[in-house]
């Protein structure tokens, strides 16, 4: 789209709302934390070491509100620790001529790094920033410094405690993943009974995958109803589209159609049984037409694979059910062993050498990351120095707004300057009307400060111009304890706000990051990922005995993620103001949608097959390993060719596939083909081996070089 529609497009996203909340009692505690660090600091100490400690105390606390599956406590600690560490070191630096803004172009690289660990880190990483530009303004001397540290990081340190005297949801986080990603395999099955090729969307068994990752702390402590609960949903996800599947399954049409959509329908309803049960902690209520559904008395309607998918499939759900009630029986004091094949997760301390390899990766690979972090340092240094040559006293507001309204994409960058600036008049014009007219003494002023970041913890899901409206009134608040005109120190940060949110939007502009540029990687990457499931399903079948589990796995996981990042990729240049013709010359918008379509094909004909790999003690299907190898240098071959902007070719794969069924009989006896395991499973094969030679097809139709679209856009 052009800049004109982008600006608007994003402008509106950014002062958009919506009728969200975050858990009242959450954030009602976070402001209790907040007021038990404030008032007896601000009684003991003064309003300078008030001021830090609140500091410390509502970032910490907003680290908590992150969408993250680490124990609440270690997310406060660990915010208390980086928050007291920037203050310390800007306190040091700032007595130094001309070596506060080395140190904050540094932090601010270090910052933007943190994003390699994720969203979470890097937003708690830019929040220590601004508590940095904050902090360093109020004059101490250096003696000094580490005691408003220590403040810092005890605000984050009564976060912990209150968070872990005051329990609210424990465990919320992972039961809401697990619940989502069964209420997704339930609202699977029934989109199943209609439409048997519906393409199945693997987020939530990512988060839940995510979710399912531990610290040591957590697996001792980890309720035994959330045990093997994720590795059951895993399986069942095959099993629901083996039975709809009409190549495969059931017969299209007839008896076995309405028997499949019976066991869909009774598999939906236990489904959301299950994850009712999951997310609130309640006992299973088994619906009551869910046994008929299931297992109704009389001959098996079904036959074949599909019958073998449907037995699968109830028993997996009676493991399901099983697993949940056991688990109520079991007393929670206890400790949950770690069985084998836990997801762990590394503790706080744990971190410290993960984050440093993460960022030297980002480093040495050169990546959007790094970026990031270099966009960053530079745009926050900037905007310090500019502002500084205004001599305004509240200059360090410019770089503050510069450092929370900067983000990795141009979408979120742009509209939260919008969100940023509107927020900042709005709350800075309200809270200094009212300092001038109610005149509030010390005590007030940090009350009205704590009310405010209760707002701000409760509309954190609402919108961000309105939770940059709770924040700059609570800032404005706190620093009323300090001298100064409320009025004139308003007209400073508004200024201040225009100019840093307009040095990270031009920023941005001058030194961009498109997503749009990518799109032909991130094709190529699915495309490669998807070939390598597909053979590793294959090489099941081809030797049952020697069949690695993990192989499989590992390829479906490869899978999800390059359609994670192909599906964001997609949805983050849509927002660009950038032509796709100019960026990306190899594809088109229309070849992007139909490729799309024909990798979510390929990706279920690998699921179906999936669903049906054969137990160990099974005969081989001779030739199935050596064509998966095939699969995967083809589809290769593919994803090089994307990049390159070469013409997409599977003839050679397809000749390969005419010599191997050539070099197989297939069964002609319909007794031997339902009775005799090999013969069954080279029926399987076959028809699965036809139907990834479609959706290939259908892959090569659709990157196949047109005419280019001069005028499209991303």
């Amino acid at each position: 789209m052009s800049w004109f529609a982008a600006l608007r497009h994003t402008g509106r996203a950014g002062l958009s709302w919506e009728r969200a909340l975050s858990d009242p009692k959450r954030s009602a505690r976070g402001a209790l934390a907040v007021a038990l660090v404030v008032f007896p600091v601000l009684a003991i100490g003064g309003p300078r070491e008030a001021t830090s400690a609140a500091m410390g105390a509502f970032i910490a606390g907003t680290a908590t509100f992150q969408r993250s599956f680490r124990p609440r406590p270690t997310l406060a600690l660990a915010a208390g620790i980086g928050l007291g560490v920037s203050t310390f070191l800007g306190y040091l630096a700032v007595s130094v001529p001309g070596m506060f803004p080395l140190l904050l172009a540094a932090w601010s690289f270090a910052a933007g790094l943190a994003w390699a660990l994720g969203p979470s880190a890097g937003v708690v990483s830019a929040n220590t920033v601004t508590v940095m530009l904050v902090v360093v303004q109020l004059p101490v001397s250096v003696p000094t410094a580490a005691a408003h540290a220590l403040l810092c990081a005890i605000g984050g340190a009564v976060q912990a405690l209150v968070i872990t005297v005051l329990p609210i949801r424990n465990w919320g986080a992972q039961r809401d993943a697990l619940a989502d990603a069964y209420a997704e395999l339930a609202h699977y099955a029934r989109r199943l009974r209609h439409e048997p090729h519906a393409a199945f969307d693997p987020e939530a068994m990512m988060l839940a995958r995510h979710a399912a990752a531990l610290t040591a702390w957590q697996e001792r402590r980890r309720p035994p109803e959330l045990h093997g609960l994720r590795a059951i949903a895993e399986r069942i996800r095959p099993a629901l589209a083996a039975i709809a599947d009409p190549e495969i399954g059931a017969a299209p049409e007839g008896p076995e159609r309405d028997r499949a959509r019976e066991v869909l329908a009774g598999a939906a309803q236990l489904l959301d049984a299950l994850a009712r049960a999951i997310r609130s902690g309640e006992p299973l209520v088994y619906p009551k037409s869910t046994p008929a559904a299931l297992a109704p008395p009389g001959p098996p309607v079904l036959r074949g694979p599909a019958l073998r998918a449907s037995r699968r499939l109830t028993s997996q759900l009676s493991r399901a059910a099983g697993a949940l009630e056991q688990g109520r029986e079991t007393p929670l004091a206890g400790p949950v062993a770690g069985p084998d094949g836990v997801l762990h997760r590394p503790g706080l301390a744990g971190m410290v050498p993960v984050a440093v390899r993460a960022g030297w990766r980002q480093v040495s690979l050169g990546t959007p990351v790094l970026h990031h972090a270099v966009r960053l340092a530079g745009v926050v240094t900037t905007a310090y120095l500019l502002a500084k040559l205004t001599g305004l006293h509240h200059s360090y507001w410019a770089a503050m707004t510069a450092a929370m309204v900067i983000r990795p994409d141009f979408g979120q960058t742009y509209s939260r300057g919008v969100a940023r600036v509107a927020g900042t008049v709005v709350g800075v014009v309200l809270a200094t009307a009212v300092v001038e007219l109610a005149r509030p003494g010390q005590w007030i002023s940090c009350a009205l400060a704590v009310l405010c970041i209760g707002g701000a913890y409760l509309t954190l899901k609402t919108g961000y111009a309105v939770t940059t409206t709770c924040i700059s009134a609570y800032v404005v608040f706190l620093l009323d304890l300090q001298p100064g005109s409320a009025v004139h120190t308003a007209w400073e940060r508004v200024l201040m706000t225009l100019l840093g949110g307009a040095v990270a939007l031009l920023a941005y502009a001058l030194f961009p990051t498109w997503e749009t540029s990518r799109l032909p990687e991130r094709t190529a990457e699915w495309i490669a990922a998807l070939g390598r499931y597909a053979a590793a399903v294959l090489a099941g079948y081809g030797d049952p005995a020697g069949r690695d589990p993990h192989t499989v796995r590992t390829a479906l996981l490869d899978t999800r993620e390059a359609r994670s990042d192909f599906l964001q990729a997609r949805e983050r240049a849509a927002a660009e103001p950038v032509r796709l013709a100019t960026h990306s010359p190899q594809l088109t918008r229309k070849q992007l949608a139909r490729t799309q379509e024909a990798l979510s094909y390929l990706s279920r004909v690998g699921l179906l097959m999936e669903a049906h790999l054969p137990p160990g003690d099974a005969e081989p299907v001779p030739g199935a390993r050596e064509f998966g190898e095939r699969l995967a240098e083809a589809t290769a071959a593919a994803g090089a060719a994307v990049l390159t902007g070469a013409p997409v070719d599977f003839a050679a794969l397809r000749a390969a596939h005419r010599d191997w069924e050539r070099s197989e009989q297939p069964a002609t006896d319909p007794e031997l083909a339902y009775t005799h395991r090999g013969s069954e499973q080279q029926d399987v094969v076959r028809s699965g081996s036809r139907l990834l030679l479609t959706a290939l097809g259908e892959l090569e139709r659709a990157l196949k070089r047109g005419q280019p679209e001069s005028a499209s856009v991303s």
